[in-house]
């Protein structure tokens, strides 16, 4: 079983960037889909954006988000990350890092993963 911890949320003006982080602890990264989750106030959880640990070159991101942010992993620090750029008010949300051992890339940002982290809230003031 893997544990999940995020940081690097924070407030930003729109176009701005964040970066986010996401340790694990208890396994290694081998054999999971790891992605990213926003969850805002009114809305559905949405998936971000997916990397398959084992193939990190195998990525994926919502349409929403292509081109502005950029999912990435480096295994040796048992880190995922999140690089945020040119950021909207829109993407104001708390963002959770989660793992599965299932789900592949191509279909983990429609499923719910099997273990997540605590969250950490990103806001993008206009």
């Amino acid at each position: 079983q893997v544990q999940l911890v995020e940081s690097g949320g924070g407030s930003v003006h729109a176009g701005g960037s964040l970066r986010l982080f996401c340790t694990a602890s208890g396994s290694t990264y081998s054999d999971y889909t790891m992605s990213w989750f926003r969850l805002s106030p009114g809305k559905e959880r949405q998936g971000v954006a997916a990397i398959d640990a084992d193939d990190e070159e195998d990525t994926t991101y919502t349409d929403a988000v292509k081109g502005r942010l950029t999912i990435s992993l480096d295994k040796s620090k048992s880190t995922l990350y999140l690089q945020m750029s040119r950021l909207k008010p829109d993407d104001t949300a708390m963002y959770y890092c989660a793992a599965d051992r299932y789900w592949g890339v191509g279909v983990i940002l429609r499923r719910r993963p099997d273990y997540w982290g605590q969250g950490t809230q990103v806001t993008v003031s206009s």
